[in-house]
Order: C-alpha cells, then structure tokens, then sequence
C-alpha cells in the first residue's frame, strides 16, 4: 500500500470516528433532555454510522484517488476492527448476530463513499 493510500486510510477513519464521536455526545444530551426513546435512539444511531462510514469511505476516496472500493472497504473494515477490538477487550463480549450485520452495513457504506469519493475526482480531472 503506497504512502498516499495509508494517508487517505488515516484521514477516512478520522472523519468517521469524529462524526460519530460528535454526534454521539449530541444523541446522548437528546435522550437525557428530551422525551426520545431508546427505541428511536437505536434507529438513529444506525443511521448516524451509515452516514459516518459513508464520509469516511468519501474522504478516504477523495485523497486516494484511485481503488476507491478497497479503500472504502479497509475504511469500513478498520473501524468495525476498532469497535470490535474495543468491545471484546474493554467488554469481554464479541458481536452479536445485529452487530455484525450493522457493521456489515457500514463497511458497504464507507465502500460506497470510496467508489464516489474517487469518481468525483476523476469527473472533475
């Protein structure tokens, strides 16, 4: 993997652990002040991560210019390697059969970001 590739890697995971760090304090100080359930919280938080690892997966395209959909997919792939490192060694638990499909979800998301994020630099080239 070339130092460029490595370099978008690095930028597509911070923008989607910022987005997701951010809007989780957001979605925290919602359910403590406001009547959201924690039904509707789960649907959000869902929809937040597609949303994150999408960014992420754009990012890591945009500064990669070139094999958009692997550099979306490590995207995706480091994050939920983070998050499942986190929960097995902070928590003692392994994915549930949800999570893994919510992972596998975000890492389509952030692959789909790299595919874009690539192609809209080659439209504008």
């Amino acid at each position: 993997m070339r130092k460029q590739q490595f370099v978008a890697l690095l930028y597509g995971w911070i923008i989607a652990l910022g987005l997701i760090l951010v809007t989780s304090i957001i979605l925290a100080l919602l359910l403590q002040f406001t009547g959201m359930t924690e039904t509707t919280l789960a649907w959000m938080t869902l929809a937040v991560g597609l949303i994150s690892l999408f960014a992420g997966g754009l990012v890591a395209g945009i500064k990669g210019k070139e094999k958009g959909w692997v550099i979306g997919a490590v995207t995706g792939a480091g994050f939920t390697f983070f998050t499942f490192l986190v929960q097995y060694l902070g928590y003692q638990q392994g994915f549930s059969l949800e999570q893994s499909l919510h992972h596998a979800g975000f890492i389509l998301a952030a692959l789909l970001g790299g595919v874009v994020g690539v192609n809209i630099i080659k439209s504008e080239t």
